[in-house]
């Protein structure tokens, strides 16, 4: 996000005197560039100039050498007295004593003394400490210790810096001298406004917002030599985009100026370098300084050539497939048909040589060097999506993609590369050439036809016609007419006006936010929550209040992910729909069940330190079918017709919505109670139905032993019966395959459950839940101990007691399970506790026995039970 020095902006518009960094981040955030950051000056307390008067250097035992230096800091700061430093050494004015390791300054030179009570970037604290057997009072600094830059490895001599030594004074504050002691508005720009990535936008939205003079030093009058008109002998240029990306030009305007005898040593001037700093630029060299400071001045990106290492024609051209390119990053980087290249022509060979990503990054092969005394300079206008794709395809988000894929102004490039050319001839001693080029084949603005009234008519603010003209004209707009309908012509620099909606928000932003009312719309009566957001939102609470945390997790999946849960190839859940533009290479896939990628969640808890977890996510699910049909490509510009919306619904996958826990550790915590209770596939199956008797679904329970990534022998299948007697499945649950949790990193009998909730919220139906009235009669107990073998569910036994209980049965609780030898190999005994209740009278024993009797003989037809003795 770009960042404003204040003194900088104050070039292109007229500040108050006393304008705060807080103040400024509110004018703006009323035209909505939204502050990001306010940074706070890089230096506190007394940071000054200094003469260094004596250096002695002093080999140490550690093999290092440093230099007990005196340093004339001015009379307000100088001691009189040095410890360790004979009276009669010390000069008259006084000095102060500094241990200093570094060797590249000398005596006579102007340094930046930090005194005790400086406080340096990133909180670094001085004070008179002892060291190499003398008191250091303050500290000599460099580059990199002021914040100034990455060099640390020797002192920051101001001469050497480009200051003039006539105007620098011992004790001088360096903090201002230095711009240290500013504050730094960092904003945030939204993608539409692409010129406020410039000092001369954000002064334009300044101007808006306070009414404060703006100077649009953007303009070709603006500067001291206008640019020139193209001539025949400039530096040749050709586009040649024979494929252009989605039929646009990737290149539509390009200019070079040529700047010679240059001297390759001249300094950048410390002004130029404290604003690049403060906007977040290190300084490089003085050629590319210019061209990155007039980037961030006026908004237009350039490049500077070293023009002895490009040969004529510069051909602007797509990549041609297996090229490759080293950018200025030293990076080698193959290039793609689509990446819109550079290139020049050694040799006569036209275009064969790839000088730089355009509008994204140079080449290493035709950079500035310490050696370049001619420079050729290149502003150009790029087309937005070829630089976004590029800058994205090579993951090189560089400052001038980021003007480039918001909109760069057209009429920019020629104002620019002037503006490069006075700095070079005035700070670098270089020649203009004479020679210009300017390959120009933008086009005008697309007028808009409006209607002044739609503002107030959209806003609800009644906005007179002279305000809505008035304010698109301050925006740079041009409108022609005089009655309710006016054509708009807007800026070159707004290539986000393009239609009456954008010309709106403009009226509103500028006018103020503020002004529209806040009118909260009355809730219609008789609505509310639909049932299958009710039973949502109580499915949630009940998993909440049995101790599961809730969470949220990404839907993008990958195939790693399904293998790691090792799903069959022909598994349905495999069926996956890919995204066109996914956020992560290797998760292109909308999941097709919830547990992929809860699961990632409970491991990564897990990998945490948190041994205990008990997490659930209630969240879409995407199942496309393997033959549905491509979506249609539908019209932005008109409605679309029946057909074309039926046909866009039948090639929507389905998108059920599921609820899905994972549990892993204990269920029971440990403590002075008891040592707890670990999970197991109980808890789970448990949990499921606690869901589907939240959700009001009548669930029946089978084993299901081949269900990835369950356990094949501790996998229950959840079913729901529909109303013509078929079952349908509602879900899983139980433990996880071992080998899937090994797969995972998860902890050994991870349990977890999955639920479709919306064959829950079908299978329970719309009918309101009665009351069901409770009995006033006495109930009567009887216990059963049923003998069956070991491989019978005893959801089917439960099933066969309460058939044969018929309509006195009130409640059933299975409340033993027994194996052994009383009960012979490969058999258990399962016990029943029953609580029988009539409505309407007081239970006789002749009708408990005929519950007994018909519970007997239902266990024993149905699941060939025998009643234990």
């Amino acid at each position: 996000m770009p960042r404003i020095v204040a003194d900088w902006l104050a070039d292109h518009v007229e500040l108050p005197a006393d304008l705060t960094t807080s103040q400024l981040a509110a004018d703006l955030v009323r035209v909505g560039l939204e502050e990001e950051e306010i940074h706070p000056a890089a230096v506190t307390g007394p940071l000054v100039v200094g003469r260094v008067l004596a250096m002695a250097p002093e080999p140490q035992k550690n093999g290092k050498t440093i230099n007990w230096c005196l340093v004339d800091v001015g009379p307000e700061h100088n001691a009189t007295q040095i410890k360790g430093v004979d009276d009669a050494d010390v000069p008259a004015g006084g000095a102060r004593g500094i241990v200093c390791g570094a060797h590249n300054f000398a005596v006579g030179d102007l340094v930046v003394v930090s005194l005790p009570g400086t406080v340096l970037p990133g909180g670094f604290a001085i004070a008179s400490r002892k060291t190499y057997g003398h008191v250091s009072d303050g500290m000599i600094c460099s580059t990199k210790e002021l914040g100034l830059g990455e060099d640390h490895a020797g002192i920051l001599v101001l001469t050497e810096a480009g200051f003039d030594a006539a105007d620098l004074t011992p004790g001088q504050d360096a903090v201002a001298l230095l711009g240290l002691g500013d504050e730094v508005l960092e904003i945030n720009v939204t993608p539409d406004r692409g010129y406020a990535f410039s000092y001369r936008g954000v002064a334009r939205e300044y101007a808006h917002s306070t009414g404060a003079t703006f100077t649009d030093r953007g303009l070709p009058d603006a500067l001291p030599t206008p640019p020139p008109a193209p001539t025949a002998d400039g530096f040749a240029v050709e586009v040649d985009d024979a494929a252009p990306l989605d039929g646009r030009i990737g290149c539509d305007r390009f200019v070079t100026r040529v700047v010679r005898g240059i001297d390759p040593a001249a300094p950048t001037p410390s002004w130029m370098k404290r604003r690049l700093e403060g906007s977040g630029m290190r300084s490089i060299s003085l050629a590319v300084d210019v061209t990155n400071y007039v980037m961030l001045d006026l908004g237009q990106p350039l490049h500077a050539y070293d023009l002895d290492q490009v040969a004529a024609p510069v051909v602007v051209r797509r990549a041609a497939p297996g090229e490759r390119l080293t950018t200025l990053d030293d990076v080698e980087r193959p290039l793609d048909t689509e990446d819109l290249l550079i290139t020049d022509s050694p040799d006569g060979e036209r275009g064969s040589r790839v000088l730089g990503l355009a509008g994204v990054m140079g080449g290493a092969s035709s950079e500035v060097s310490p050696t370049t005394d001619a420079v050729l300079i290149e502003a150009a206008h790029f087309d937005q999506v070829s630089v976004a794709r590029t800058a994205r395809r090579h993951k090189l988000p560089s400052e001038a993609a980021k003007r480039f894929e918001r909109g760069v102004d057209p009429r920019l490039p020629a104002v620019a590369a002037q503006r490069v050319v006075d700095l070079l001839v005035e700070l670098a001693g270089g020649t203009a050439d004479a020679a210009v080029s300017d390959l120009d084949t933008t086009a005008d603005p697309t007028p808009i036809l409006f209607d002044v009234a739609l503002p107030s008519r959209t806003s609800g603010v009644a906005y007179t016609r002279e305000q809505v003209v008035g304010v698109l004209a301050r925006i740079g707009c041009a409108v022609d007419g005089d009655g309710g309908t006016v054509t708009v012509t807007p800026p070159t620099w707004r290539p986000d006006l393009t239609e009456p909606a954008t010309l709106v928000e403009e009226v509103v932003r500028i006018l103020g936010y503020d002004q529209i009312p806040s009118v909260l719309p009355a809730a219609p009566g008789g609505r509310g929550l639909t049932g299958e957001q009710r039973t949502r939102r109580s499915v949630a609470r009940a998993l909440a209040d049995a101790g599961l945390v809730e969470v949220l997790s990404y839907p993008f999946i990958g195939t790693q992910d399904l293998d790691a849960l090792a799903l069959p190839d022909d598994d349905p859940r495999r069926v996956a729909l890919r995204l066109a533009n996914p956020l992560a290479d290797d998760r292109p896939l909308l999941r097709t069940h919830l547990l992929v990628t809860l699961l990632e969640t409970a491991r990564r808890n897990v990998s945490r330190g948190i041994e205990d977890v008990a997490v659930f996510e209630i969240g879409l699910v995407t199942r496309p079918a393997a033959d549905a049909p491509a979506a249609p490509s539908l019209p932005v510009g008109a409605r679309p017709v029946q057909d074309e919306l039926d046909a866009l619904a039948a090639a929507t996958p389905d998108q059920p919505r599921r609820v899905a826990g994972v549990l892993a550790g204990r269920r029971l915590p440990a403590g002075w109670w008891g040592a707890g209770r670990p999970v197991d596939w109980a808890d789970a199956l448990e949990i499921a139905r606690l869901v589907a008797d939240v959700a009001g679904a009548d669930v029946t329970v089978t084993i299901d032993p081949d269900h990835l990534p369950w356990h094949p022998g501790r996998c229950a299948r959840l079913e729901v019966v529909d109303g013509d007697g078929s079952t349908r499945t509602a879900g899983h649950a139980g433990e996880l395959h071992p080998k899937v949790l090994e797969a995972l990193g998860l902890p050994p009998r991870t349990a977890a459950f999955e639920l479709d909730l919306s064959v829950l919220v079908d299978a329970a139906g719309d009918e309101p839940l009665a009351a069901v009235p409770v009995s006033a009669f006495p109930a009567a107990k009887e216990d059963f101990a049923f003998v069956v073998d070991a491989e019978v569910p005893a959801a089917d036994v439960e099933a066969a007691v309460v058939a044969g209980a018929g309509p006195l049965l009130d409640a059933v609780t299975l409340f033993d399970v027994y194996t052994g030898e009383q009960v012979g190999t490969g058999r258990k005994s399962l016990a029943y506790s029953l609580r029988l209740r009539a409505e309407d009278r007081t239970l006789t024993a002749d009708d408990v026995r005929a519950v007994r009797d018909g519970v007997v003989a239902a266990a024993a037809e149905r699941v060939g039970a025998v009643l234990r003795g």
